[in-house]
């Protein structure tokens, strides 16, 4: 496997484990300090929209398997990869949009730069 095909597959796998961390946050630790710390949310707020998190949480989980799994399979997993990876892209971007600029730089910047390297 080339150095470019490594590194692509790192930043992947990366991404994959970023998810798995949004996952947590959303589905269980919403609520609780952390959760709402890093998401800058008050108890109230944080209660009444905790089963909407928990379904953003399992969009993330699903996008997380998908990586890990074009990850796991290596260079046969590059289309899967690649189909992930715009995912995580077009979703950052829109939450970009929509909800905070920093989802930008947390999720698809990453996303974006694994998917250019992956596309070489």
């Amino acid at each position: 496997m080339s150095t470019l095909a490594t590194l692509a597959l790192g930043l992947s796998a990366f991404v994959a484990l970023q998810h798995i961390g949004f996952l947590v946050l959303e589905m269980f630790l919403w609520t609780k300090p952390a959760g709402r710390k890093t998401f800058g949310l008050t108890r109230e707020f944080a209660e009444s929209t905790k089963v909407l998190a928990a379904n953003q949480g399992l969009y993330n989980g699903f996008l997380a398997a998908g990586l890990a799994w074009g990850c796991w399979l290596g260079a046969a997993g590059t289309d899967i990869r690649v189909f992930f990876l715009g995912c995580v892209v077009v979703a950052g971007v829109f939450g970009g949009a929509t909800a905070s600029w920093r989802i930008l730089l947390i999720q698809a910047l990453p996303a974006a730069i694994a998917l250019a390297l992956t596309l070489l």
